[in-house]
């Protein structure tokens, strides 16, 4: 028999269907129906007949004809909403798709894997996860480990040995010894009770990579889950089923304890979840609608879900990688400007950074060269002004080496930390099956992400406060010997005036960003905690760190643009015509 989960103001019911000649619209009917009849005040309705509504699916959003026969319009286990006429809903109603849905708009379930082993991940896997490229797999060496550590487990539990997390409490509750016949309740209780988080969830993409870096540790083989639940969540992972996961909560000690907690509520079918084909719905109604079956949390296994610092570590990956891309951009911007600027080369010169031989210098320095210097497409602009007076550049053209350099080397740095985080195990207590022996430690501490992250902001965010000034140099005739604002009628037309204005006012914000958040710590857990890293922070605000120079870099490349036009006929090299073709592919001319 046909069943379809329907959506109706906030809740969701099972609305199983006979016969599929019956129409959408008997769907919404009967809904509303199961609604009104669980509401004390009937839902405010005194009947169904008043109700008005329209039918749509959550995937998507798309209307639905209420004439339309239900074997034709959905498929079996389809979730849609009903839309009920002159309803206004909280701004703060989940809606049926999260931010940043429109990249899944087109999902499509990936064929390849990638094997986890929980050794090797690197940011770029990890970011092509997240992205749904690709399904995971452990490896067989990975099962062997994470059995040997479930065996360890059980010996404790039938021996009825005194192990924190196991056995007893957490947190000032560690003292407190619990019976076995409540140990998986205890281990459920922890799931909820640590499901506090508060804000937005996470996009798609972002508890993807969550979930797969939670899986990658898991198969380290030190956390004490057992294989049969870790192929559940590998389960969960392959069919897109993620749970609602707050952005906001997590001090970074012990480890990024209420996302994870929102994350390990969700596969046990509680909660919120988002799959592509559902949208939000409760999350046994969405684990069903994918064959799966929630998870029953043995004894440790609860523990092994939530402990460790992946909130922190999984928005880093993303951060460093976007930083990578954009700083390589940054130079190309650059370069197109200084060429507007009718600026040198000669501060690129060779010889200059091999004296100060700090690897990102030497590298922009080469980049510059070779987006500016071309013996066989030389630029028409830099001929023009060969025999100039002007000895030498502002620093905004002349440092970038140094300046854009700096910036490649803290990336490198922070690539290779949160690297080396991606593949390490941070549970607590750590369960080592070559020993036989649980021990407690502190790997669930955020400090390392979170001072790295705290640094990958200060340093992505000098390319966005020295190209503010290209561009200020770009709009200012004075300095630029262009028109003003970059636009031939000024005072008709305001040109780049207000877009400079933009940068600015985004510079001026990630100033206040790039305070590092791993200098605060605030006692938790009745002292028991009391040293915390602050990384999810930490992360997140690098996050708006990096999209802000990703906007005031595209401000300078929009400027530069504009600015070429008041130079031709010349023309610049041919990489940067190529760049400058690009442009003009999405953004025409507007002089």
């Amino acid at each position: 028999m046909p069943r379809y989960t329907v959506h109706v103001r906030g809740e969701w019911l099972a609305v199983p269907c006979k016969d599929g000649q019956l129409t959408v619209g008997w769907l919404g009917r009967e809904a509303v129906r199961r609604y009104i009849k669980n509401k004390p005040d009937n839902g405010g309705f005194a009947s169904v007949d008043e109700v008005h509504f329209l039918m749509r699916r959550c995937k998507g959003l798309g209307l639905l004809d209420n004439d339309d026969p239900l074997e034709v319009a959905l498929e079996d286990n389809e979730f849609v909403e009903v839309v009920i006429e002159g309803d206004v809903m909280s701004p703060d109603f989940i809606p049926s798709q999260p931010e940043g849905v429109y990249l899944y708009s087109k999902y499509r379930e990936p064929e390849k894997y990638i094997n986890l082993d929980g050794d090797s991940l690197t940011t770029e896997d990890l970011v092509n996860l997240g992205k749904g490229h690709y399904k995971i797999k452990l490896t067989p060496t990975a099962e062997k480990k994470v059995q040997k550590s479930r065996d360890v487990i059980d010996s404790i539990i039938k021996e009825k040995t005194v192990v924190y997390g196991i056995t007893t409490g957490f947190g000032k509750f560690a003292r407190t010894v619990i019976p076995i016949s409540k140990l998986e309740e205890l281990q459920l209780n922890l799931v909820r009770s640590h499901s506090a988080g508060v804000g937005k969830p996470l996009i798609p993409e972002r508890c993807r990579m969550l979930l797969a870096l939670r899986i990658n540790v898991l198969a380290k083989g030190y956390s004490g889950i057992s294989l049969e639940t870790l192929k559940q969540v590998i389960e969960a992972f392959n069919a897109s089923c993620l749970p609602y996961v707050p952005e906001k909560g997590t001090v970074g000690a012990s480890g990024d304890l209420a996302p994870l907690s929102h994350l390990a509520l969700g596969l046990t079918g509680e909660g919120k979840m988002w799959s592509p084909k559902s949208g939000w719905a409760d999350a046994k109604y969405v684990l069903e609608a994918h064959g799966l079956k929630p998870i029953v949390l043995k004894p440790k296994e609860g523990l092994a879900l939530i402990n460790g610092t992946q909130m922190i570590t999984s928005l880093g990956c993303e951060a460093v990688e976007r930083a990578s891309a954009i700083a390589r951009q940054a130079d190309i911007v650059a370069a197109l400007t200084l060429e507007v600027l009718k600026g040198t080369t000669r501060a690129f010169d060779t010889d200059i950074h091999a004296v100060r031989p700090h690897p990102g210098q030497i590298e922009v320095a080469f980049r510059f060269r070779s987006l500016l210097d071309s013996d066989h497409h030389p630029s028409e602009i830099a001929e023009s002004h060969r025999f100039c007076d002007r000895v030498q550049d502002a620093y905004t053209l002349r440092c970038c080496p140094q300046v854009h350099g700096v910036a490649n080397d803290t990336i490198a740095f922070v690539k290779k930390l949160i690297t080396t985080e991606l593949n390490s195990a941070t549970d607590n207590p750590m369960v080592f099956a070559s020993r036989g022996e649980t021990i407690s430690g502190g790997n669930f501490h955020g400090e390392y992400p979170a001072k790295a992250l705290d640094f990958l902001a200060i340093g992505i965010h000098e390319l966005a406060a020295i190209s503010e000034r290209r561009i200020e140099r770009l709009c200012n005739p004075s300095l630029s010997e262009l028109p003003a604002f970059l636009v031939s009628e000024g005072g008709l037309n305001s040109g780049f005036m207000i877009a400079h204005c933009t940068a600015a006012a985004l510079v001026s914000e990630s100033k206040a960003l790039c305070h590092p958040s791993s200098v605060d710590s605030l006692s938790t857990s009745a002292a028991t905690e009391d040293h915390v890293s602050m990384g999810g922070w930490a992360a997140r605000k690098a996050l708006r760190v990096i999209e802000h120079v990703e906007q005031v870099l595209a401000i300078e490349l929009l400027a530069a643009c504009q600015g070429i036009e008041f130079l031709r006929p010349l023309r610049t090299t041919t990489p940067l015509e190529k760049v400058y073709d690009l442009v003009r592919s999405v953004v025409r001319c507007g002089k």
